[in-house]
């Protein structure tokens, strides 16, 4: 992929979908998160739980690969990467399945900038048809992330909480200048 793709990631409810929105209204490409699709596409199909599918982490993974491949050159932000499906599994109990760990393997290739912005959370979760978290257990979602971009060699640039502005003037002023 030609020109630099950066990665957003976070705690479910940090707002990162908010700040990805802001920096698209700044003129920047974004690329949504894939889990949030998958789950509400499964629901729409009548599955209530769909994390519960051994599919699921699989769904994701395609959604995210077919998403990052369709990206244009130039400055990309992404909410959410496979290293987050990999904390997804972790918080689910589930093994990482086998098409999860090429997918890391092959962005491992630099297709993602070596810098993600880690989203912190607000103080709360609000819950959706696709977010049923409680608090507690975000922090602890947040907690593997952090764990999984570090030991994927990303080095986090903490983008705490704040009121929306300041957050996307934080990564503009990082990605382009300011």
């Amino acid at each position: 992929m030609a020109g630099r793709s950066f990665i957003l990631t976070g705690t479910p409810g940090s707002g990162k979908t908010a700040l990805l929105r802001r920096l698209e209204v700044a003129g920047h490409a974004v690329v949504e998160e894939a889990a949030t699709d998958v789950i509400a596409l499964q629901q729409a199909l009548g599955v209530d739980e769909p994390w519960r599918d051994p599919a699921f982490l699989d769904r994701i993974v395609a959604l995210q690969r077919a998403r990052q491949l369709a990206a244009g050159p130039g400055l990309v932000f992404f909410d959410r990467s496979p290293v987050c499906t990999l904390a997804l599994s972790r918080h689910l109990g589930l093994p990482a399945p086998p098409r999860l760990l090429a997918e890391l393997d092959r962005i491992r290739a630099c297709v993602y900038e070596p810098t993600v912005f880690f989203v912190r959370n607000l103080g709360f979760v609000e819950p959706t048809a696709a977010r049923r978290i409680s608090y507690e257990d975000a922090l602890s979602f947040e907690r593997l992330h952090e764990e999984a971009y570090l030991a994927a060699g990303f080095t986090l640039v903490d983008v705490p909480a704040a009121p929306l502005e300041e957050r996307a003037a934080l990564v503009r002023g990082f990605v382009v200048g300011p």
